[in-house]
């Protein structure tokens, strides 16, 4: 009678309930993961635009940071997912913003 005690999971719909896989909450993954890929889409989109570097480079060395982070305290496979998708894109921003102007292009000499 021991499995008549146990407390019923709770099901989550929609992205919650992808990251949060296991039935338990992750509010610092799952922050860590949507901030890696915002800042990861904010990179690659700013890169396509040269003037941007600034923009595109900062976002996306931040987001490189916050995606290892997260990365490295991650616990369900979605928020591994979420994470290599957003550290992709800040990746490839951060290197199209340094090849565009650098972190510094310009305003600092």
């Amino acid at each position: 009678m021991a499995h008549a005690v146990q407390p019923q999971k709770t099901q989550q719909h929609g992205l919650l309930g992808v990251l949060n896989s296991d039935g338990k909450a992750h509010p610092v993954e799952n922050t860590l993961a949507a901030v890696t890929l915002v800042l990861g889409l904010i990179a690659v989109i700013s890169a396509a635009f040269t003037h941007l570097h600034l923009l595109s480079s900062w976002a996306g060395l931040v987001g490189i940071v916050t995606g290892a982070w997260g990365q490295f305290i991650s616990v369900t496979t979605g928020e591994r997912f979420v994470l290599i998708i957003g550290l992709g894109a800040a990746a490839l921003g951060f290197f199209l913003g340094m090849a565009h102007g650098g972190l510094f292009g310009g305003v600092l000499g």
